[in-house]
């Protein structure tokens, strides 16, 4: 047994060739999400908009990406993966070059929310993929899958910060040529289309909330993902009274956030995987997230301070995507695309309110205020993890065939 603990880190480097084109896509798309971070001063200087409504280019995205994410299993089912990927590809290019050229907030609002559309069919369909046909099992998919996501949050605000140094409009332009690359990479090296699963009920994410295992984690990731985009979107607001509101500042800021997260998806959470059942590194890792959210509150008014909490939130950050999407995949016996769509649904959604309500909270009770409201959304996640912590035993690697039989039951009622 001892001989075999190398394996998972050997066969993430020893991937198909379908699997490296996807990975590689997702770190384009994952780009995305940060790249428009170290614009957002800027977008609201130059178009005359509130923070709220900047924050608002956050909120369509994830909105939409929210709600469409629910039935992206029930499309990728009839047309294949490969199609939804380059379907979902082609519409973030359109939109994105749309936002680039728009004249006004609104319009960038609206053509987020395309881009959001884009994104929920190429993230899920992306997820499923990788799990599906990747070497190793789905632990060293789901590391090889969070190190895109890790590596392409890092790099996006560095590049939206160097483009949009030279004007806001840049990052978007930039977004649209590396989504292209991304496009064709998937087109010449996704050459054999994975195995398609049978056709997939179009309530089929609905009816998979219902099973006990995955409800309690899209519940948790619910509110996981308030403070994850807190932490993200409403930073870079708190951090321009502190003389750090430049594009390229705030990229680099970011990039220090989202290499962190790279580093503690890749090595850092199969190290504690190994040593402590999954849920068991949540209770743990939740907890220091909140008490770093806390200690962001108290240094509101320090640069250094506040920088430092921003880069400590990638480290935990890092840990709890990777681990909370294995609890995902592992949790129950539906296929990788419906428990994918399920769960990313409800979790984008609960991202979606978060980058206005911290804006609002802001300017009606204290800058300090949303970070400390984000500690205690992380706080709520603890609770229904620890209250439902008896529906996770699969997640955890064990069948419970009572928990089974009852999921199954709940599933098909």
């Amino acid at each position: 047994m001892p001989a075999a603990s190398p394996e998972p880190a050997r066969s993430i480097l020893h991937q198909p060739r379908a699997v490296w084109a996807v990975a590689f896509a997702c770190v384009i798309a994952f780009m995305g999400i940060g790249l428009v971070d170290p614009i957002l001063p800027a977008i609201a200087r130059d178009l005359a908009a509130t923070p709220t409504e900047t924050e608002m280019l956050f909120t369509s995205y994830l909105v939409i990406t929210g709600i469409a994410m629910f039935f992206t299993s029930w499309l990728s089912s009839r047309i294949g993966a490969k199609r939804t990927l380059l379907i979902g590809l082609a519409l973030i290019i359109v939109f994105a070059l749309a936002a680039g050229l728009s004249q006004n907030v609104e319009s960038i609002i609206d053509f987020r929310a395309g881009w959001g559309l884009g994104n929920a069919l190429f993230i899920s369909t992306a997820l499923a993929t990788i799990v599906g046909a990747a070497s190793g099992g789905t632990s060293s998919a789901i590391i090889l899958y969070e190190a895109a996501l890790g590596l392409g949050i890092a790099i996006g605000p560095l590049i939206g910060g160097l483009l949009g140094s030279l004007s806001w409009r840049g990052p978007f332009f930039g977004s649209a040529t590396l989504m292209a690359v991304g496009f064709i990479a998937i087109v010449v090296m996704l050459k054999s289309e994975p195995t398609r699963p049978a056709p997939v009920r179009i309530s089929a994410p609905f009816r998979a909330l219902a099973r006990p295992g995955l409800g309690v984690l899209a519940a948790a990731a619910f509110f996981y993902n308030i403070a994850f985009f807190v932490l993200l979107a409403y930073t870079p607001f708190a951090l321009v009274p502190l003389g750090l509101g430049s594009a390229v500042t705030l990229g680099l800021v970011f990039f220090g956030w989202g290499l962190s997260l790279a580093v503690t998806s890749v090595w850092v959470a199969p190290l504690l995987t190994r040593r402590m059942p999954r849920t068991q590194v949540l209770w743990i890792v939740l907890p220091l997230l909140a008490l770093d959210l806390v200690a962001a509150a108290v240094s509101i008014g320090s640069a250094v301070g506040l920088v430092a909490c921003v880069v400590v939130g990638g480290l935990l950050l890092g840990v709890l995507n990777t681990v909370l999407t294995e609890c995902v995949m592992e949790a129950t016996d539906l296929p990788r695309s419906v428990a994918s769509s399920a769960y990313s649904g409800v979790r984008f959604l609960g991202g979606a309110i978060a980058p206005p309500a911290a804006t609002l909270l802001a300017a009606s009770v204290g800058p300090a205020s949303p970070f400390v409201a984000a500690a205690a959304s992380v706080l709520v996640a603890v609770a229904i993890l620890v209250v439902g912590h008896r529906h996770l035993a699969r997640a955890n690697g064990q069948v419970d065939p009572l928990e089974e039989a009852e999921a199954i039951g709940a599933g098909d009622s």
